[in-house]
């Protein structure tokens, strides 16, 4: 199992926009997410055991939250290389899951470059403003460490954003596989 790191986009970096389909086939925008008061931006996909980990506690914090941000998750996987991250089969982890938020798909893997997106899970929080607030881990649980799953370090941000503050700048990046970028197409920010 890789293990690789957020790249810690530097904060106050906007919100880089995009348009892509959720798994209905809907296209879904960076300015559907107008007038709210923040937007988590989630680079996920299906088979990741680091998701795998965290799906129940971000179906609950989609649940816990998703009246209160705008949250978006994204999967940018080569799904010709990783069939099982297909869109096909993003509508049936998103329903067996109990996703409430969005679940795009972006195949050309521009939005994931625009994002600095490096590894799933990979969490992007942004204010009013759309202004990078927060890149880092939803907590420090990882498969096979025994540590629970609190979600303690986005709630902290999320919490941070809507009661008006900044959150703390000392965050820990998140852990993950990496993105499975299409040969060729790996991001420059990797080197």
């Amino acid at each position: 199992m890789a293990r690789t790191p957020s790249t810690m986009l530097p904060l106050g970096t906007p919100a880089p926009d995009f348009n892509l389909p959720d798994v209905d086939g809907d296209l879904t925008s960076l300015d559907d997410f107008d007038g709210a008061p923040a937007l988590l931006v989630m680079f996920i996909c299906n088979h990741c055991p680091f998701v795998i980990h965290l799906r129940a506690a971000l179906a609950a914090f989609g649940t816990e939250y998703g009246e209160q941000i705008a949250i978006v998750a994204i999967n940018a996987n080569d799904a010709n290389a990783y069939p099982d991250d297909a869109p096909d089969k993003m509508a049936d982890e998103a329903a067996d899951a109990g996703y409430t938020f969005p679940y795009l798909f972006d195949a050309s893997q521009e939005v994931a470059k625009a994002y600095h997106a490096a590894c799933t899970p990979d969490f992007f929080l942004f204010d009013a403003e759309r202004k990078l607030v927060y890149r880092g881990q939803f907590d420090d649980s990882r498969p096979g460490n025994g540590k629970p799953i609190t979600g303690a370090d986005l709630r902290a941000a999320v919490d941070a954003v809507l009661a008006g503050k900044a959150p703390s700048e000392e965050q820990a990046p998140s852990l993950g596989c990496n993105i499975k970028w299409r040969p060729g197409n790996e991001p420059s920010y990797f080197g």
